[in-house]
């Protein structure tokens, strides 16, 4: 027990500090004066308060933690702060009932983009500020966030950061210190997310929608502050920032903390997921546009290259946004797109999926089993660039492959088991697990989970949680070892 006191200690202290995090909407709520300022002044009171309970009733257990116990806390905050983040759209939402507002916070901070709210353009300013501002804390992870901040109250932060951040190559470090390479990928996500503020109201939203959709593209989590999302705007410069800032949001943020150190963009060159991610993402732009001028969904090329453009790196980089209903098109296309959302981004992006790292192994390793059935005799290594990979890492890799298989096939057999069609189920089910949002069939682009029932919705929320923290954060959490001395 002494060991969940001291991770309680701990998780006081990051309540405290998403608890701040509501000062923003709440300050939107007093200036916009649209009648929320109680609603998120209550659910501050709460969630500050229950922080500091947490912290004081354990402080006497407080100590370095270990690496189980950031396993521990990981998954305590990212099933935890779903709890607090909801209550400002319980408050203020009386349709949702505790399971939908839950599945709304936690679709959220895992950046997924999934939601069950409909008529988001009469939603108070306040209240769509929080839901973007949730995709952008969990884009980059509260845990990295506060791995820059819990050193100066006497909790290290290694053993976060590698629970936290996704990927087989945890070990790299970009600094010596690892507050200090926290605040190095903060610094740059909040720089980019910035510019990208900047480049969507001179493209032509007003400032508010600029911030919100900023946010939610950095953070790769999809949510809007409209109904039709990008077609309530139809403006082909618009969605033109928005792929370039989705895109760059897929690429591995070290890589972008060691361009902006060294000044220098040889490191997108040297990035090994960086060209395959972009090769694969722009080709799939061009070919299923071909495909959809072929088929006469659109008769310009130019606009079939626009509508594929934008909605291809939207599903690939699990972001989540639509311009038009992609569902109509021929399902091969939007079949494709959900195939593409399960490893196109980068490990160390904002992205789901098993991301491009894992991929590349995969394949370095199809081709190896393919040369030794021809030549028994041939010693053929796994590289990622110049570097020899070890086989605990393949071997990590075909395990993790493994359960991310498992899990999509139970999670779509337990919603048809509910009572949900085949499409659904299983878009559903690849859609959270890769953190992508909008599936097929009733969970479609056009439409929201506001349709599934309770025990579906709770499914999704746990696949949402999975997929955020890459199964094995989780599942070890459920083995006797995990809780032996």
């Amino acid at each position: 027990m002494n060991r969940l006191f001291a991770v309680v200690n701990v998780l006081g202290k990051l309540v405290l500090i998403f608890g701040l995090t509501m000062l923003i909407p709440l300050g939107l709520a007093l200036w916009s004066n649209d009648g929320t300022h109680v609603v998120f002044g209550k659910s501050i009171v709460v969630t500050l308060g229950s922080g500091l309970i947490m912290s004081i009733a354990t402080q006497r257990f407080k100590r370095e933690l270990q690496t189980r116990d950031g396993f521990l806390l990981v998954v305590l905050v990212w099933s935890g702060l779903p709890a607090f983040a909801m209550l400002p759209l319980l408050l203020q939402l009386p349709e949702l009932n505790i399971s939908m507002a839950y599945f709304e916070a936690a679709s959220g901070l895992t950046a997924t983009g999934g939601t069950v709210l409909s008529g988001l353009d009469a939603l108070p300013p306040s209240i769509n500020l929080w839901r973007g501002e949730m995709v952008w804390l969990g884009g980059m992870g509260l845990i990295v966030l506060a791995v820059a901040i819990l050193p100066l109250l006497g909790v290290g932060g290694r053993q976060l950061l590698n629970a936290e951040i996704p990927g087989p190559m945890k070990e790299n470090k970009l600094t010596p210190r690892i507050a200090e390479t926290a605040k190095g990928l903060w610094s740059i996500y909040a720089c980019l997310t910035l510019v990208c503020i900047v480049a969507y109201k001179w493209a032509g939203m007003n400032w508010f929608d600029a911030v919100m959709h900023a946010f939610t593209t950095l953070g790769l989590g999809g949510f809007s502050s409209h109904d039709a999302s990008y077609a309530y705007w139809d403006s082909p410069l618009i969605e033109a920032v928005a792929i370039l800032f989705m895109l760059i949001a897929g690429i591995n943020f070290a890589t972008h903390f060691l361009v902006w150190r060294a000044k220098s963009l040889i490191f997108y060159w040297h990035d090994s997921e960086a060209g395959w991610y972009a090769v694969i993402v722009f080709a799939s732009c061009l070919g299923l546009a071909f495909y959809l001028w072929f088929s006469n969904v659109y008769t310009e090329p130019l606009t079939a290259l626009r509508y594929a453009a934008f909605n291809v790196v939207s599903v690939a980089t699990t972001t989540g946004y639509s311009n038009t209903d992609y569902s109509l098109w021929p399902i091969f296309v939007p079949l494709w797109m959900l195939f593409l959302s399960g490893f196109c981004t980068s490990s160390g992006s904002t992205g789901g999926g098993i991301k491009m790292i894992r991929a590349r192994i995969l394949y370095q390793q199809l081709y190896r089993e393919i040369i030794t059935i021809m030549h028994p005799n041939a010693v053929i290594p796994a590289k990622l660039g110049r570097s020899v990979l070890a086989n605990r890492v393949i071997l990590a890799v075909l395990v993790f492959l493994f359960v991310y298989t498992a899990s999509i096939v139970l999670m779509t057999l337990a919603l048809t088991l509910s009572g949900l069609d085949v499409i659904t189920s299983l878009s559903a089910a690849v859609a959270c697990i890769n953190n992508l949002g909008p599936g097929l069939g009733e969970i479609g682009p056009a439409t929201t989970y506001a349709s599934l029932t309770d025990f579906q919705t709770w499914v999704c929320s746990f696949a949402m949680l999975l997929g955020r923290l890459e199964f094995f954060t989780v599942l070890a959490l459920f083995t006797p070892a995990f809780w032996r001395k």
